[in-house]
Formats: structure tokens, sequence, C-alpha cells
């Protein structure tokens, strides 16, 4: 088993990688991903924190070979500049960009993802989900990534406090024109119960819909726990390793 998507200390993480490394030696995993946030996200490493994040995943994958396979991955946004070379690449959208320069947050808070709402949609959040998944369906050619991350951040917040109706034709319509143009890429999607260990969700990214329709039409799943510290490495995938 691998898990792929995982922070550390480099950017958000609670955790050092080596400390994430052990603890999934000791969960039996054959491969593990560190995959800290790429420089201008909001959460993301600087371009010096960057160079040193690559020696340090290069001397643990020589440290730990023959115990677990360690890879250099980097979560990429959608206005990240970091195109160096890495084992592999998430793809995903933190922000949108708005005419004016500044971003409307996906996931940092509810209130902020309110605001960009009110601000720059009217409060119209139909309109505000259109432009996201507009964006998420542009996400594997902008980010050249290998996996697409958490492809409904945008109801992170849905089960706590419901601003819109996820089954409204206009939400259902944006998300499928975005599965259609990234099931024409062949990247696979993540599961990702990083919402569900840190109380937000009680499903996982994306939404069961979602994942039946992407299995429906192709598409292909991995597993990810986006965790940012040691106890959630793997968080739940028993419960969803069917899936694949």
């Amino acid at each position: 088993m691998k898990d792929l998507h995982m922070h550390t200390v480099f950017s958000d993480g609670k955790n050092t990688p080596e400390e994430m490394i052990l603890e999934a030696i000791r969960l039996g995993l054959d491969t593990v991903g560190i995959s800290d946030h790429s420089h201008l996200d909001p959460c993301g490493m600087t371009l010096e924190a960057t160079e040193e994040y690559h020696r340090e995943i290069a001397r643990l994958k020589e440290k730990y070979a023959g115990q677990i396979r360690v890879l250099c991955g980097l979560e990429r946004d959608f206005i990240s500049d970091d195109f160096s070379d890495y084992d592999y690449v998430i793809g995903s959208v933190h922000l949108l960009t708005m005419p004016d320069g500044h971003h409307v947050s996906i996931d940092w808070t509810a209130e902020k993802q309110r605001e960009g709402v009110e601000k720059y949609f009217g409060g119209d959040w139909y309109a505000f989900a259109e432009a996201y998944y507009a964006t998420e369906a542009r996400v594997v050619e902008v980010t050249k990534c290998d996996i697409i991350g958490h492809f409904d951040l945008i109801t992170k917040f849905i089960e706590q406090e419901p601003a819109f109706d996820v089954h409204h034709p206009r939400y259902v319509k944006a998300w499928q024109n975005a599965v259609d143009e990234l099931l024409k890429t062949g990247k696979p999607f993540e599961i990702n119960t990083g919402a569900i260990s840190r109380g937000y969700r009680t499903e996982p990214y994306p939404s069961r819909e979602i994942r039946d329709y992407i299995r429906a039409h192709g598409g292909k799943m991995i597993l990810s726990s986006d965790s940012h510290q040691v106890e959630t490495i793997a968080y739940k995938f028993e419960d969803y390793i069917d899936e694949i």
C-alpha cells in the first residue's frame, strides 16, 4: 500500500519528513510520498526551503532504501511557479485568481470563502462553483500534475455550513464538465481522506456521487490521506480500498 499525499514541517505539517517515513514503515506501507505545498500557495515553501526539501528527501530515500520506497513529491497549486523536477506532482486549486489580481480562498476558512463569494460573485454560490470547476478542468494542463488533488475541495465546509445545494443543476453541470475534461488526460483522481481526519467532512473528496461518475466513465482513482501529522497517515484507507 502507498500514501503519496502528506505534508511536513516544510509547509503546513506538524512532523518532519523522517518522522512521517518512520510511521509509514511502522504501518507497513511499501511506498511513501512526501508532497509539501508549492511556492506561492498560502501554506507553501519558499524557493530556498524548496532546495533544502529536495536535499532532505534525497537523503531519506537513501537512508531508508530497502525498508520503504520514498518519493519526493509536490502539491503544486494552480498558481505555483515551481516547475522543478519531482518524482510526481499533485495538482490542486486552493485559490481562484480574480480580474483585479486578488484571490478567493477555496479552503482556508468558511468565513474567508463566504467573503470571497459575496465580494466577487455577488453572493451567487453557483457562479463561484462554476468558476472553481472551470479552473479545476485545467489543473492537469497548468500544473503538469500526475495526480488530481481533492477535486471537490470547494465543498470542504458544506456539511458544517451548507451554503449551497450540491444537487443543484448548475453545480452538477459544473463538476461534470470538469470531470469530463480531466478524464481526457488519463490522470487519476484522489480519494482524499484528509477532511475526514481533520473533522470537516464525514466522507472523502470527491463525494460519492462524483466518485461513481468518474468510475462509470472509465476514470482512475488512488487513495491519499493528505496527512499533516503522523497520526493520520493512510487514514481510513480500509474503508475505501475497494473503490480503487
